[in-house]
């Protein structure tokens, strides 16, 4: 059994400064990477010895004591915090003058081996002075300026994603995430400095493709047998990366290996070999909005006066995508129980799905609140499908019906286990469904839209810098010991203490 979270420690009450010894020294204990427990120890043990410790940062701070952060980190803390560089009439410290003046029993003189050290900002550079360290504070836009860098960085991270390497798969991606929000092209390692998330590894790449033109890391890794191989095999609808590794070990390299080799796969595998050439082509706006249009019949035929909307990478602007994600609810809560079987009856009787796998709603505010750690996964009821999208339709829908049929029919090319071909006039398409309670609507919709970092980013904000748990059902405020409820995404946004970043500028 995994051991349940141990609940965070609350600080103690307000300490009066009448009762300091030391009113001229007020100290603010920077919570970041250290805990709240210990925090709320060490702030204990300052006041017991008579030090002022001050819960909330303010103006009247002299000292800022963190521990395990450097002083840039600290120092970009603080900026978010007040809007300015704060640092000139602060002193930034290491946890050691903290104990050391414990130890003492009255403030020890600062010394040069306490003080952390913020590297200088560039000069004219006011871009690197403001990036904020978390993607969802700030814009990031569809396009960028960037993506020769971005793209050699996002291979590194999916290749420590197929290698089982969380952390290293998000350090690079939080890397590339950075270079996307800037608002010019990187030309020398000098426009990046005093930038957040860039670490070591990812300095180096970068250094190497803007002296080099390319990085010898990454091309290595783009035409290894094994990246190839599972980026071909993850590639497969219903399969993830530790049965794409089962397989590598194993001698299969393509879903055509499955095929030859008789491997014995689910249903839903099945359907991700026999579609595999039309799944891995992308869906265009149009074809989206084809299959939108399939929606809202199926939903309002079976529910009237349901809400549909278009989710993920196309509402964010994309023009193209992997698959099509719907979110729907109604008005009347309620109303939406048991309603995916309905929409998908509706849809098989249309001879419209090709694959479908319904899950039900397993969410319950009482059990899944608090006690569970926040997570990219929900628990909605939720429909993954393959729909069969007729190309006359899509054709149809276009303002140009011949650029409609180049890129419907774009890369395709027969591959065995295929059941259809060019001729067939239809392609398969992978959907989603998820049918939303409508009081958690507002939470679904800021979950279901991405992108994937920037919804990670934004529950790691909720967690380590406002101590609340976010996911996509509901935003709980453990210090306040209650769920905060919202009607739209702009009041969870509020919630959070940040400012509001339109979907189009979420492509972190």
């Amino acid at each position: 059994m995994i051991p349940l979270k141990r609940r965070k420690a609350s600080l103690p009450v307000s300490q009066q400064d009448d009762t300091c010894k030391f009113p001229h020294v007020s100290i603010f204990i920077l919570e970041r990477k250290m805990g709240t427990s210990r925090r709320a120890f060490l702030t204990r043990l300052g006041r017991s010895k008579g030090f002022l410790i001050k819960e909330t940062y303010s103006s009247s701070i002299t000292h800022v004591v963190s521990e395990n952060n450097s002083g840039d980190e600290v120092q970009a803390w603080l900026d978010n915090q007040t809007g300015r560089d704060a640092s000139s009439s602060v002193h930034l410290l290491d946890i050691r003058w903290f104990t050391e003046s414990m130890e003492a029993g009255h403030p020890v003189i600062v010394q040069d081996r306490h003080i952390l050290k913020v590297n200088p900002k560039p000069n004219g550079d006011p871009t690197a002075m403001l990036m904020k360290s978390y993607a969802c504070q700030r814009r990031t836009p569809l396009k960028h300026h960037n993506s020769f860098l971005t793209e050699a960085l996002e291979i590194l991270s999916q290749n420590a994603e197929y290698n089982d390497n969380e952390g290293r798969s998000v350090a690079f991606r939080r890397a590339a995430s950075v270079l996307k929000a800037l608002p010019r092209r990187v030309r020398s390692m000098q426009d990046l400095r005093c930038l957040p998330c860039l670490g070591d590894h990812s300095q180096r790449v970068i250094k190497e493709i803007l002296e080099d033109g390319s990085s010898r890391e990454v091309e290595s890794t783009r035409q290894s047998e094994q990246y190839q191989a599972m980026k071909a095999l993850t590639g497969i609808f219903g399969v993830g990366v530790r049965t794409a590794d089962r397989w590598f070990r194993e001698g299969l390299r393509s879903p055509d290996d499955l095929i030859r080799r008789g491997q014995q796969l689910n249903r839903e595998q099945q359907a991700g070999v026999q579609y595999y050439d039309d799944l891995q082509k992308p869906v265009t706006k149009v074809e989206a909005d084809v299959i939108s249009d399939i929606v809202e019949k199926a939903v309002h035929a079976v529910l009237p006066g349901a809400e549909i909307q278009l989710m993920g990478g196309f509402r964010r602007g994309k023009e193209v995508g992997h698959d099509v994600d719907f979110l729907i609810t109604h008005p009347e809560e309620g109303k939406e129980e048991g309603l995916m079987p309905k929409i998908t009856n509706w849809l098989k009787e249309q001879g419209l799905l090709l694959y479908q796998k319904t899950t039900r709603n397993s969410y319950l505010e009482k059990m899944d609140g608090p006690a569970r750690a926040s997570s990219n996964m929900d628990r909605f009821e939720r429909c993954f499908s393959i729909f069969k999208l007729q190309k006359s339709a899509v054709s149809c829908k276009s303002s140009s019906t011949a650029s409609a049929e180049d890129v419907s029919t774009a890369r395709e090319s027969e591959r065995p286990g295929e059941h259809h071909s060019e001729a067939s006039g239809w392609r398969a398409v992978r959907v989603d469904l998820v049918v939303s309670p409508y009081s958690q609507f507002a939470f679904a919709t800021l979950g279901w839209t991405g992108s994937k970092l920037f919804e990670r980013e934004l529950r790691r904000w909720a967690g380590q810098e406002k101590h609340m748990s976010l996911s996509s059902h509901a935003l709980y405020d453990s210090k306040q010991n209650l769920y905060l409820r919202a009607k739209k995404e702009e009041e969870i946004f509020a919630y959070l203490g940040l400012e509001f970043i339109p979907p189009s500028e979420r492509n972190a």
